[in-house]
């Protein structure tokens, strides 16, 4: 039974391999990219499409097709139908194996809960969307086999349909996820086409990534120690809030030069330096970062202290090595940035400024030395679990990934929702490319209806045309 939101009727239940005999058997070590993912629950996007015909019309046509190209789609991509192995007990690092036992598990499903009031902005409980999740263990318990992804097909007759899926980060950051749903929307849209896209097949070769610093080891020693710990990251159902709602802001290029132009102005007026990178991503998220401590404030009260108030995002390693990785390469290459302000700074009339200058600074770091200080990534990435009550910030996502644009036939994804980021409590953003405007940036948010609301409130005071 689904937990929470209007139960689905499951439709069927199938197991998705490549095409027999396509793929040997393979083993993939972990990089010092992957073994950070092992901390984190999987990561959960659902994508909602527009689909006008009866639920006999999808599973008599478009099913059978979806199940084929996707069963073509892991041929390339058979990372993502293979199992993450924890050797029990033991001095060995975890690894990634494909056998020809493996499968993707596919449910189907059928739901009569509101397709659009699901993809519309506003308001919408958390609960609501659970059903529409595959099942997937979340490799917390001391199993030794645990599969890397699953997928659920949803179908709300004569209206949508919603792709949802749920994959451990371990095997593919957001880039290497995007090129295998591009793929399979690619071969099931043109059959004909075969194969897929040979520009996008993707490179499982582990020694693209050169350890320079000795992170494996360090990574390692923090896994081995997570038993005594139990720092898994990523919350259990029970722990969730049932009171939390997800809702979407958006912000536009207008919005990000109005921002912009304000800061430049100030820091003029008050001869002070201009933050750097003053980018649309990077504008987004000082002044999502100031609307949740002015958000926080407004529920919990004054913030005077000197407190910090930690900022993290990940951070593209592809382009910032100081060596060549192959756009195609399939796996992680994504480093963790935190930088931080002092919440009493970030809530006064400056704010803005302060987090545009925390987040531009600690771009310009990446920039120079993507990987100094990285041996602290995974402690880091701890603290922003380990109090509930500070005003932290989590950024998944990426403006730069054009999720939107996988189409199945069925025209643009209706919307994208990031499920798993509800695990962090009210402390996570998600980003993504706007679907309607070009160079406009999509802010999904799952907090306590207190803390929406007067989010909705600060976001737009400035933003008064959303």
């Amino acid at each position: 039974m689904a937990k929470g939101g209007l139960a689905v009727d499951i439709a069927g239940r199938y197991r998705v391999s490549p095409p027999p005999n396509t793929v040997p058997p393979t083993s993939l070590p972990l990089t010092f990219f992957d073994i950070p993912w092992l901390f984190f629950s999987p990561t959960q996007p659902l994508f909602f499409y527009d689909y006008p015909y009866p639920t006999s019309h999808f599973l008599s046509t478009a099913l059978p097709a979806l199940i084929h190209s996707l069963s073509l789609t892991l041929r390339h991509f058979f990372a993502l139908a293979a199992t993450l192995v924890c050797p029990p007990h033991s001095s060995n690092p975890p690894f990634i194996v494909y056998d020809r036992s493996n499968f993707v598990s596919l449910v189907v499903a059928q739901s009569t809960a509101d397709f659009h009031h699901l993809c519309s902005n506003h308001q919408r409980c958390v609960n609501d969307f659970y059903p529409l999740l595959p099942p997937l263990p979340s490799g917390e318990q001391e199993e030794t086999q645990t599969p890397l992804l699953a997928a659920q097909i949803t179908i709300f007759s004569n209206v949508g349909v919603c792709i949802g899926f749920a994959y451990h980060n371990v095997v593919a950051d957001g880039r290497s996820f995007n090129s295998f749903i591009k793929n399979w929307a690619s071969l099931f849209k043109d059959p004909s086409s075969c194969s897929v896209n040979s520009s996008l097949l993707p490179c499982h070769d582990r020694t693209a990534i050169k350890d320079s610093y000795g992170l494996q080891s360090i990574f390692l020693n923090h896994w081995r120690k997570r038993s005594s710990t139990n720092m898994i990251i990523g919350v259990s159902d029970k722990d969730l809030d049932l009171a939390m709602v997800r809702a979407t802001f958006l912000m536009c290029p207008d919005d990000m030069e109005k921002i912009k132009g304000w800061i430049v102005g100030r820091c003029k007026v008050k001869n002070m330096d201009q933050p750097p990178r003053l980018t649309p991503s990077n504008l987004t998220c000082a002044y999502v970062w100031v609307c949740l401590i002015k958000s926080h404030e407004k529920v919990n009260g004054k913030l005077t202290g000197k407190n910090p108030s930690y900022f993290g995002f990940n951070a593209g390693g592809i382009t910032r090595l100081g060596y060549p990785v192959p756009a195609a390469y399939f796996g992680n290459c994504i480093g963790f940035a935190r930088t931080m302000a002092t919440q009493s700074e970030l809530s006064g009339e400056d704010g803005i400024i302060v987090a545009a200058d925390a987040i531009g600074n600690r771009v310009k770091d990446l920039d120079e030395a993507f990987l100094e200080g990285a041996e602290n990534w995974i402690s880091e990435w701890g603290e922003f679990y380990g109090s509930d009550s500070e005003p932290h910030v989590m950024v998944s996502g990426s403006p730069k990934l054009d999720f939107y644009e996988t189409d199945f036939g069925w025209g643009k994804a209706r919307r994208i929702e990031e499920i798993s980021m509800d695990n962090a409590k009210g402390k996570a953003v998600w980003l993504t490319q706007s679907r309607d405007v070009k160079g406009g940036i999509e802010v999904g948010l799952a907090l306590p209806k207190p803390k929406m609301d007067a989010f909705t409130c600060f976001f737009t005071q400035l933003l008064p045309h959303h």
